[in-house]
């Protein structure tokens, strides 16, 4: 019955570790992981001691890429093959451990600033182009020269964007070609104007012009699948959420110029979104999971979505797991929802349906939902990124005060079709905001969610029972582990 449902678990025990084959032929190294460049930047530092991060599928080469750069630059190399948190984050906190000078990131990149100053290096990889086959690909969705477009790519396929835009450029006069917006040297200087960042790139807009009059031709992915609705990649989801819906959005397969509409998957993504932040309306208990140590203004967030949740009328707990899973979040079934403080791909990671106990959401979700001087959906963009809802940026958008009547506007809950009550502003300071309130008679006035649910399960952990409990002696217990102690025999 058990291999029927999931593997037998003797097959975890039984399993042997290899170590991973090469993923990238010997000839091609230098060019996909640009190993000239990274010495350079490595000589250029003088440092002897250096980090390198990879991601998991291109943990099969880093043996190789390091032993390579440690002999050309004479540095130690050090690689980092478990993050706490998302591998596209930079691991400024491993490196340390280690006592590196500098990192080099392998891999996609989500290019957030990191908490600490550390030196970094990107690299992306190079994937191969077809670019006639991506230009006719270009030509057959843009009929009209004179539409402003922007020239979009996953970071291993940026490489490619010039030489596809000098490909077009003699027929259409309005195009824009982004770049990954890496971050600029410490003290450098810059005489020109600096160009529009969103999304993780870099998109130099002429003056007067604004991002959503331009449609998008993204290059990127594999083939288009006959699903309807696969599982897309989180910097996909991170432009097809944030850009302009009126606007047309296409991407296309690198190896064949196959192209797909993306305004449907736009739609439900966007259409999922909005679901979210009912849930999020109708939560009592919020549960907010550090997914990051290493980006930057990250405490500096967590203070602002408590006192968001806390203006709400809600409850919120901050819980620290590293990479929410499954198992782990189910050990908290008092908790409506989960809002995870990453990076700007973390909340967008692809996830099975089902796969959570409770939806795991976004901050600017939990602003959507929380914050009543937010605009509509309509009318407010999908901000990826929780230093966009932060003081200091132009999205920020701050809480109406407790005398304000949009705190009293009716709302009633799209989903359980019930009113809403309004919540009752509570700032930090209010004395009156205690979650246990002593009487003399040990009463309590006003208890927490939470305890209200431990109170209703009928299992409540170990109790003490002081002076209930016969004294015995102390014995041996049993010995081996949970799937075959000694005294079991072999079956």
């Amino acid at each position: 019955m058990e291999s029927t449902f999931s593997s037998p678990a003797e097959a975890a025990l039984q399993r042997e570790v290899g170590a991973a084959g090469l993923l990238t032929p010997l000839s091609d190294l230098d060019r996909v992981y640009e190993l000239q460049r990274v010495v350079g930047f490595v000589r250029d530092l003088g440092c002897q001691r250096v980090a390198l991060q990879f991601p998991d599928q291109l943990l099969g080469d880093a043996g190789v890429v390091a032993a390579r750069l440690e002999e050309t630059s004479g540095s130690k190399m050090f690689i980092l093959g478990d993050t706490a948190y998302g591998s596209c984050c930079v691991d400024v906190l491993g490196a340390e451990q280690a006592g590196a000078q500098a990192l080099v990131h392998f891999g996609p990149a989500c290019l957030s600033p990191p908490a600490r100053l550390l030196p970094v290096a990107f690299v992306f990889g190079q994937r191969s182009v077809a670019l006639e086959l991506c230009a006719k690909a270009f030509e057959a969705q843009n009929l009209d020269p004179t539409a402003p477009v922007v020239l979009l790519s996953e970071p291993a396929c940026a490489h490619a964007l010039e030489a596809l835009a000098t490909l077009l450029r003699p027929r259409y006069l309005d195009l824009l070609v982004s770049s990954p917006a890496l971050p600029l040297p410490v003290g450098s200087l810059n005489s020109e104007p600096e160009p529009l960042e969103r999304f993780g790139r870099r998109f130099p807009l002429a003056p007067g012009r604004c991002l959503e009059e331009y449609g998008a031709f993204y290059v990127g992915g594999s083939e288009a699948s006959s699903d309807p609705d696969p599982d897309l990649d989180p910097d996909l989801s991170r432009l097809l959420l944030g850009w302009a819906p009126e606007q047309p959005f296409f991407s296309c397969c690198p190896d064949t110029g196959r192209t797909r509409d993306e305004s449907a998957r736009a739609g439900r993504l966007r259409a999922r979104r909005q679901y979210l932040v009912e849930r999020a309306r109708d939560a009592h208990v919020v549960g907010l999971l550090v997914g990051t140590l290493g980006v930057a203004r990250h405490l500096e967030a967590l203070a602002h979505l408590r006192n968001l949740t806390r203006a709400a009328g809600k409850r919120s707990y901050v819980l620290a797991l590293g990479r929410p899973t499954p198992p782990k979040l189910a050990n908290f079934p008092e908790v409506d929802v989960f809002v995870l403080l990453a990076c700007p791909l973390g909340p967008l990671a692809p996830q099975p349906s089902g796969c959570f106990f409770r939806p795991v959401l976004s901050p600017c979700e939990l602003e959507a939902a929380c914050n009543p001087a937010w605009p509509s959906p309509r009318l407010a963009p999908h901000l990826t990124h929780y230093a966009d809802l932060l003081p200091g940026s132009p999205f920020h958008v701050p809480l109406p005060p407790p005398e304000s009547e949009l705190w009293d506007t009716p709302d009633v809950s799209l989903i359980t079709g019930e009113l809403r009550p309004p919540p009752v502003w509570k700032s930090s300071n209010d004395p009156a905001c205690s979650t246990l309130t002593p009487r003399p008679q040990l009463e309590l006035v006003e208890s927490s969610p939470a305890a209200s649910f431990l109170c209703s399960r009928s299992w409540q952990g170990l109790q003490p029972q002081l002076g209930q409990t016969p004294v015995t002696g102390a014995v041996s217990g049993r010995r081996g582990i949970a799937i075959a102690y000694e005294d079991e025999g072999s079956s």
